[in-house]
């Protein structure tokens, strides 16, 4: 019975840092853009991965 005057009062504090970080973070904007993140891995610079064989010339896009 003697752990639940130490479990109480610090799940109380732990609550309360839940509660502030939710908060802090709503207030800096951390919620402000959720798609620009998810957009951004689309048009990420990757030209020098592909293959030089594998790579659309403007004549192919012609062709098309």
């Amino acid at each position: 019975m003697d752990i639940i005057f130490l479990l109480i009062p610090i799940a109380i504090i732990l609550a309360g840092c839940g509660i502030w970080a939710f908060f802090w973070s709503v207030n800096t904007g951390q919620y402000e853009d959720l798609e620009s993140p998810a957009h951004s891995i689309l048009y990420d610079d990757d030209e020098d991965l592909i293959p030089d064989d594998a790579k659309v010339t403007p004549e192919q896009k012609k062709d098309d």
